[in-house]
């Protein structure tokens, strides 16, 4: 799942700070072997080992991969034998040529640019504001709501370490073994509050014959101090459910006035897909694309109440299989 940015100035300080951890040199010099060492010891892992060992220590037990039950357990297995279709879909540039034939390209972030390197001039062209972004990953997004407020060497070091990240290595997913790291920059957008807008995650379980059966994670003040999740069902009943990390609002949201439209575009790009998560931007009467993402946290992400795992996993339609490796 997406984690908040922060302010680029902030984030590298945050960055360097827990790189070091203290000011005796002793300690500054071992922590980091050490965590090479780690790193090293689970890139050694088979990935089922390494998945098996994940899911127990974020869920709680051990999954079981021969006969799939819970939600978690699935998108586990659909991470080590993936669709041929996820990878192109889950790139962030490559997946809006799908999106622009489905939907239709009003429905896509304007793209300021995709460069084939970040240089000095590449940053001059860039407006006032724009968000940066990775095609290969989660959690690739920096904000910046002011140009003269940021650096190029800041960003270039940001840019740097993301394209850098082999990000199948972070929880093994295998479809983004084929998907060629790039950088690119969209435009920023901003409701009539000049506030960044939320995010509505539409949960598609379904892809046959009649609407899939959809529930909608609405992520307010995603890049903001206090970042809310909230799960609705699609006739927007707030539901007693937490997934991931996000706390629950005290009171739950009103819906998007172009709810119908929402759930309409989530079913339009949900279509041959027995699960999908679709996440898009709603506001001032627009809507807009984030990702399609068919491996939404791994699969090893903790459910509340726990009945939700088994009972997501029972929506969700896979094709059987037995072979795990």
């Amino acid at each position: 799942m997406s984690m908040p940015a922060t302010r680029t100035g902030e984030r590298l300080d945050s960055w360097r700070r827990s790189s070091t951890g203290c000011a005796d040199f002793t300690c500054t010099v071992r922590r980091p072997f050490k965590s090479r060492l780690k790193e090293k010891a689970k890139a050694l892992l088979p990935d089922l080992l390494f998945l098996s060992l994940l899911h127990r220590k974020e869920v709680g037990r051990f999954p079981n991969l021969i006969r799939p039950r819970t939600f978690n357990e699935q998108i586990l297995r659909r991470s080590l034998k993936p669709d041929p279709r996820y990878a192109p879909l889950t790139d962030k540039l490559g997946v809006r040529e799908y999106v622009g034939r489905a939907l239709g390209e009003q429905f896509l972030i304007p793209l300021i640019s995709e460069p084939a390197g970040f240089t000095p001039s590449v940053f001059d062209s860039l407006p006032d504001s724009f968000v940066m972004k990775a095609n290969h990953g989660s959690s690739f997004v920096e904000v910046v709501h002011d140009k003269s407020k940021a650096s190029f060497e800041e960003l270039q070091h940001l840019a740097a370490r993301w394209l850098s990240t082999n990000f199948y290595r972070n929880a093994r997913e295998r479809h983004y073994r084929d998907i060629e790291p790039r950088l690119f920059f969209e435009t920023l957008l901003l409701d009539k509050r000049g506030k960044i807008p939320a995010d509505y995650k539409v949960h598609c379980f379904g892809g046959k014959a009649g609407r899939p059966e959809m529930f909608i994670l609405h992520i307010s003040d995603r890049f903001g101090q206090d970042p809310r999740g909230n799960i609705y069902d699609a006739n927007w009943n707030h539901l007693d459910v937490s997934v991931g990390g996000y706390a629950r609002s005290a009171m739950p949201e009103p819906p998007p006035d172009n709810l119908a439209m929402v759930l309409q575009a989530a079913e339009t790009l949900a279509e041959g897909f027995d699960y999908v998560r679709v996440d898009l931007y709603a506001f001032d009467d627009a809507i807009y694309f984030g990702e399609l993402t068919f491996t939404p946290g791994a699969g090893v992400v903790p459910m509340f109440p726990d009945h939700i795992d088994f009972e997501w996993g029972r929506l969700l339609r896979t094709v059987a299989s037995t072979d795990t490796q």
